[in-house]
């Protein structure tokens, strides 16, 4: 469906422009860089990341400080496919792992120091009030979306805004210097790969892969799946939002609502894996001017990121053969910007110590 279509409100936010990185503090650091006790460029990536991060934070002294980490979880219809290895029921156990502090991006968020938190868009079993997770159940999960859409227009618009009325309450409240957004749910490789394929026009042999761990039989049923709903809605696919409605899942969506906020309040993104690349792809399709505030953390091991990085021409940090999700690739890349900081506020000039070039 045309994006002229959907609700004024929701057209409003998704046609708003990204702020743009501030040229001049980019040319002062680049400058600066050259300045430093080292051969031009030896720092390699570390001094790009300096000085994109002190343009996009009109700051001679970029900083990594205040970290927002944010996991949107939700269920999937397409389950019913045999496309997982794990239960339905996983989605909701694991929100009570990450409100208790036992999950591994938890852990690394205590690491960081970040600010952590859940939300619940739409898992299939409701949830008591845990700490550290909001409840904004939009359904009991997706539609099976080798069946129908997977979301309505009303669904999707809820869970893009969702996204983005996060990042504004949290911009207000803290002013993150940095944004991570993780996913959780079943099943949602299956509607990354199904979004992926749609936005590539690839066919889905080349982008579907083992997602939790499936066997061969399991990648073959996944395959199956993707194909009949790349068929099954067509006509639907021609516009990324139109996509995103009939093959993502809320989480998703919220995570393209939470980039597209982030650049438009000016808050920088470090992208995790697969599926938040995807969604972050969406995110670029319909918004193209928030490209300068990505940073992409590390190329995962699922079959299809690599694909989905190169079609952004992105370059990501860490090739760790990660396939975790759950923003665990992008906590772990965090600290390579922290120390890129650290290199370019902190080391000296030739001038000042005395060292002759």
């Amino acid at each position: 469906m045309p994006i002229e279509n959907y609700s004024p409100n929701l057209i409003q936010f998704l046609k708003a422009s990204a702020k743009s990185p501030n040229q001049s503090f980019f040319t002062r650091a680049a400058q600066h860089q050259n300045q430093l006790t080292k051969p031009p460029g030896s720092l390699g990536k570390l001094e790009a990341l300096a000085t994109q991060l002190a343009s996009l934070q009109e700051s001679k002294s970029p900083k990594i400080e205040n970290i927002l980490i944010r996991i949107f979880a939700a269920d999937h219809g397409v389950v019913d496919e045999g496309v997982s290895a794990f239960p339905q029921a996983v989605t909701a156990e694991m929100i009570k792992n990450f409100s208790a502090g036992g999950a591994a991006i938890t852990v690394l968020a205590k690491s960081l120091g970040a600010d952590f938190g859940v939300i619940n868009l739409g898992t299939v079993l409701p949830l008591p009030q845990l700490e550290k997770v909001i409840d904004k159940r939009i359904d009991a999960g997706t539609k099976n979306f080798c069946k129908e859409a997977a979301m309505t227009e009303s669904q999707l618009e809820t869970a893009l805004l969702a996204g983005r009325d996060l990042i504004l309450q949290a911009n207000k409240q803290t002013a993150p210097d940095i944004f991570i957004g993780g996913e959780m749910g079943i099943g949602n490789t299956t509607s990354a790969s199904a979004l992926a394929c749609a936005i590539l026009k690839q066919p889905a042999s080349s982008l579907v892969g083992k997602g939790t761990g499936i066997d061969d039989a399991g990648i073959k049923r996944k395959i199956a799946a993707v194909e009949r709903a790349l068929t099954l809605h067509n006509s639907a696919v021609a516009s990324p939002l139109s996509s995103l409605q009939a093959l993502g899942g809320f989480e998703i969506a919220g995570l393209v609502g939470a980039t597209l906020a982030c650049a438009q309040e000016g808050i920088p993104i470090m992208v995790d894996g697969f599926i938040s690349t995807v969604a972050t792809l969406v995110a670029v399709e319909i918004n193209p001017n928030i490209r300068p505030w990505l940073f992409f953390s590390h190329c995962s091991a699922e079959a299809g990121h690599a694909s989905v990085l190169k079609y952004l021409n992105a370059d990501a940090l860490l090739n760790l053969n990660m396939r975790l999700g759950e923003a665990s690739g992008a906590a772990v890349a965090v600290p390579l910007l922290k120390m890129a900081c650290d290199l370019h506020n902190n080391m000296a000039t030739f001038d000042q110590a005395g060292v002759s070039h």
